[in-house]
C-alpha cells in the first residue's frame, strides 16, 4: 500500500482568530469550532485541513516549539482572476490581516499576493493574469 496525503495541519496559538481568517476565506468551519481543541474541515476534492492548539500539540509532544523565525506552513488560494486577487487581498487587510506582499503581476503569469494569517503562516492569493484558469 502507498500512503496518500489526506490532510494539511496547522498548529495555531489562537484557534478562534485562525478559524475567523479561514472563514472569510470561504472555508465551511462549523460555527461553535472554536471551543475545540482540535478542528478539521474536509475540502472540495476530499482532502481536509486540520487545526490544533499549541497545547494541544503539547500533550502529546511536551518538547514541541513554535517555529522560530520561520513559516509553520503555508497555502495557497486559487482565485477566479487578479481582480478577485486585488478584491480578497484588500478585503483581509482591511479586516486588519496584515499584507506580506501586496498584489503583484508575477514573472511566471499570475497575479499574486500574500497575507499572514494570525499565527504568521503565509497565505497566498493566486490567479493567472490573463484571468485564464
Amino acid at each position: 500500500m502507498t500512503p496518500r496525503l489526506d490532510a494539511f495541519s496547522l498548529t495555531t496559538a489562537d484557534l478562534a482568530a485562525s478559524l475567523a481568517f479561514y472563514r472569510r476565506l470561504g472555508l465551511g468551519i462549523p460555527l461553535g469550532a472554536e471551543s475545540a481543541p482540535h478542528v478539521e474541515v474536509t475540502l472540495p476534492g476530499g482532502q481536509r485541513l486540520l487545526w490544533d492548539t499549541e497545547d494541544v500539540v503539547r500533550s502529546f509532544d511536551p518538547r514541541w516549539a513554535a517555529a522560530d523565525g520561520g513559516e509553520r506552513l503555508g497555502l495557497a488560494f486559487l482565485c477566479d482572476s487578479p481582480a478577485e486577487v486585488d478584491a480578497v487581498y484588500a478585503e483581509l487587510t482591511g479586516a486588519g490581516y496584515r499584507g506580506h506582499l501586496e498584489p503583484w503581476d508575477a514573472e511566471w503569469g499570475q497575479r499574486y499576493a500574500v497575507v499572514l494569517d494570525p499565527d504568521g503562516c503565509a497565505v497566498s492569493l493566486f490567479a493567472a493574469a490573463d484571468g485564464t484558469p
